[in-house]
């Protein structure tokens, strides 16, 4: 599925989100041309995001493509990521992607994982 912009995508981009996902893949020392996120089970409140390099999707990835990135989603997070969207901040204390997520019901107190 190719998602059209914040059109029923299953994750929607900032514009912030998609300048430093644009800068990451030309950077990719491997040739990589998308990013893959997903979530993984850890932290005290049970699952985190994870964004990582990736040239082809997986078997039954979601693809979108907005703003000029292709962004491949883990088929295992797909349900907890519907309706979210990925930022990227540059804080003092913090720097990467955040994402906003409607399905989430609780974070932990440092806020690197979270529960649904």
């Amino acid at each position: 599925m190719f998602g059209a912009p914040g059109a029923g995508s299953i994750v929607t981009l900032t514009d912030a989100a998609a300048n430093q996902a644009r800068k990451l893949i030309e950077r990719s020392e491997d040739g990589k041309n998308a990013l893959r996120v997903g979530v993984k089970a850890r932290g005290c409140s049970g699952m985190s995001y994870f964004v990582e390099y990736a040239d082809e999707p997986k078997k039954f990835e979601e693809v979108i493509e907005e703003k000029g990135v292709r962004i491949f989603i883990d088929p295992a997070a797909t349900m907890f990521l519907i309706g979210s969207e990925m930022d990227y901040v540059e804080e003092t204390f913090q720097t990467g992607f955040v994402f906003s997520n409607p399905n989430e019901k609780g974070r932990c107190g440092c806020g690197e994982s979270f529960h649904v």
